[in-house]
């Protein structure tokens, strides 16, 4: 038997799991001030207003299917709001350089796949077909998570092992990768699908 909270049938715009969503999307901008101050000590406040959001992406799921509290409203705003604290937190580092050079292509390739796979799964979800997330995208999505926190640390991080940025680059690379793997494996489903429709 769920564990239901006091307000569990109450309005779900006000459930704990939204406001924990709306939460994330409110930490988008206090991230990106962050990178306007100078000194590490900003870079260390962005890196946990990053892993509070990050802790929050978890919970929200948790508590939405713990508490029968899933909304129409949830999922549309949970995948909005990882969209926004990735791609925003990508341009931030771009922008003070601490993604550079040939690795910003590393960026490049994961924005791309984020917006070709959602306007796969909104075109998709209008025929009312399901494109499930595998394992391998979740390992993806993990990878890219904890290198984009490596590189918010960055040069505050470096100062304590020399390797860091190193090591966050590495990191984006290898979700790169993987992305162009899940992103070729998401637009086969919906190719396949779509040539089976057509030859129907």
């Amino acid at each position: 038997m769920n564990a239901k909270p006091p307000h569990a049938h109450g309005s779900a715009v006000l459930s704990l799991p939204n406001i924990l969503t709306l939460g994330r999307i409110a930490a988008v901008p206090a991230l990106v001030v962050c990178f306007f101050f100078e000194g590490m000590t900003a870079r260390w406040v962005a890196l946990g207003i990053f892993i509070a959001a990050g802790v929050t992406d978890f919970f929200d799921g948790y508590l939405a299917r713990l508490w029968s509290q899933q909304s129409a409203l949830g999922r549309m705003l949970d995948p909005i709001a990882d969209k926004l604290l990735v791609a925003v937190t990508l341009l931030m580092l771009a922008a003070v350089g601490t993604i550079y050079g040939i690795h910003i292509w590393a960026a490049v390739v994961i924005l791309s796949r984020e917006v070709l796979v959602s306007g796969l799964r909104e075109f998709l979800a209008e025929l009312r077909v399901s494109v499930p997330v595998t394992e391998l995208a979740k390992w993806k999505t993990t990878i890219q998570l904890v290198a984009i926190g490596i590189l918010i640390a960055g040069p505050a991080a470096d100062e304590v092992f020399a390797w860091t940025s190193f090591i966050g680059l590495t990191g984006l690379w290898v979700a790169a990768i993987l992305t162009l793997y899940t992103g070729y494996d998401y637009l086969k489903s919906g190719l396949d699908y779509l040539m089976e429709d057509d030859g129907r």
